[in-house]
């Protein structure tokens, strides 16, 4: 079912039973690497690295290891949103990808569990 460069195929509307694996990274909105925000970078390096599907969430309200509430609420305006990095892939394929982007992910949290793929597929532009 894989290309040979490690991606899903392209152009293929699939609809299969497989087990897969979710991976997701808890970060702060505003961290930084090489000048991009580190989320669009790891969604840009999953793409390279050819897994299956990232997205990218924005949370409202949350704390982290700090133990610091980061909100939305107007009255305390928060420079650090919490955001979440979502990707669906193999498991090897996303510790693959975890061991790539280790280091650079130097405050968050990430998370790795069983999916069950029900289906994956597109609908090609009119």
């Amino acid at each position: 079912m894989r290309k040979g460069n490690g991606a899903w195929p392209v152009g293929v509307n699939m609809t299969f039973l497989e087990q897969g694996c979710l991976l997701r990274i808890l970060i702060g909105e505003n961290i930084q690497h090489k000048g991009k925000p580190l989320y669009e970078w790891l969604v840009v390096k999953a793409r390279e690295s050819g897994l299956a599907g990232a997205t990218v969430t924005k949370g409202i309200m949350g704390y982290g290891a700090n133990s610091r509430i980061h909100t939305s609420k107007i009255m305390r305006l928060s420079e650090d949103l919490p955001v979440i990095i979502e990707m669906v892939d193999s498991k090897e394929n996303l510790e693959a990808f975890l061991r790539d982007v280790d280091d650079v992910i130097e405050v968050g949290l990430a998370t790795l569990e069983k999916a069950d793929v029900r289906f994956y597929r597109h609908k090609d532009p009119a």
